[in-house]
């Protein structure tokens, strides 16, 4: 049913060099999109990760910047959907820079917001993040129930929810919000100082090292692999009878694991006995996380249909193929 829908219609995919925003592109080819535009400046993304398309007639890359918003309206012109999902990530790079962060996480995306009203898009589906949840304790998250912000990272993502909402009422737009929840799988950057933790576990484990662990690894997350995230974007964006005023989903698997779980399955699937080296822990990490995905799953019938084992399967394939 999707794959009849695309044909007629034109995609705009931010970030689309990137881990999240490159597994969206794929989906969108394979499932014979009209037109695929990627507005991506390469700063955290991989020109490599969107190489299949760049010669394809129904592709087109635009090296731009979501901070510059004639980029922004340049990108979104006969656009009819935008997925929103450039973005500087990590807590520690926001507590060191929260400039860079703010300035690409809120100004950025208010830039899309008035390139996608300018141009009259339909819909614009954006990645929000579980880190806006904060310091409360409540568990499973629910979303209408978050605390304190923890990171200037947490704050950037809050405003694009705040944003959102006030674009979607004043100027009666379309617009979904996805809270990721430890997104992870093929084409996750494992290299530089602000690299996720299953990337970085697994490029240690294969390389016969100690992954590091901050703090004593008991902290839980809710990890959901990527195809996850994707089918959750597409049942947003074509989403009938829902709230499009700014509503948010969680978009997760609904159970959590320690790190120290995740090493010893990663362990057991790689062959290998190297034991995690533990580090102080991060100031703004959350200590657990798990989601409620019960919205979700009624309004957008959405359903993770990979758990996290299978998608570490999955996701040690691809590592194993491209950088070993």
């Amino acid at each position: 049913m999707l794959k009849d829908k695309l044909e007629g219609l034109t995609f705009l995919v931010t970030g689309g060099a990137g881990f999240i925003g490159s597994n969206l592109v794929e989906y969108l080819i394979n499932h014979n999109a009209k037109k695929v535009i990627v507005l991506d400046n390469l700063s955290t993304g991989f020109e490599e990760n969107i190489k299949p398309y760049l010669s394809l007639s129904n592709f087109t890359f635009i090296n731009g910047d979501i901070c510059n918003i004639i980029d922004c309206h340049k990108a979104c012109e006969g656009v009819d959907y935008v997925f929103h999902q450039a973005a500087l990530g990590s807590v520690p790079r926001s507590i060191q820079n929260p400039i860079a962060t703010h300035n690409v996480n809120a100004t950025g995306f208010l830039n899309m917001l008035i390139a996608a009203r300018d141009a009259k898009v339909k819909r614009v589906v954006y990645a929000s993040s579980s880190s806006v949840y904060g310091d409360s304790k409540i568990l499973p998250k629910v979303e209408h129930q978050i605390g304190r912000q923890l990171s200037p990272y947490a704050v950037s993502k809050m405003t694009n929810e705040l944003y959102g909402e006030i674009f979607a009422k004043t100027y009666n737009m379309e617009i979904i919000g996805l809270r990721y929840f430890n997104i992870f799988g093929p084409r996750q950057n494992p290299k530089g100082e602000y690299a996720a933790a299953i990337p970085l576990f697994i490029n240690a484990l294969l390389n016969n090292q100690s992954p590091a662990i901050n703090g004593d690894g008991e902290q839980t997350r809710d990890f959901t692999f990527v195809a996850n995230a994707v089918q959750a974007n597409m049942k947003a964006m074509f989403a009938e009878n829902v709230n499009t005023q700014g509503d948010i989903y969680n978009i997760a698997v609904g159970e959590r694991v320690s790190l120290n779980q995740l090493v010893s399955t990663l362990q057991k699937l790689i062959g290998t006995s190297f034991q995690p080296l533990y580090k102080a822990e991060r100031p703004g990490d959350v200590r657990d996380s798990l989601a409620d995905i019960t919205k979700a799953k009624n309004n957008l019938n959405y359903n993770p249909e990979i758990k996290i084992e299978e998608g570490l399967k999955q996701t040690l394939q691809w590592f194993i193929s491209y950088t070993h």
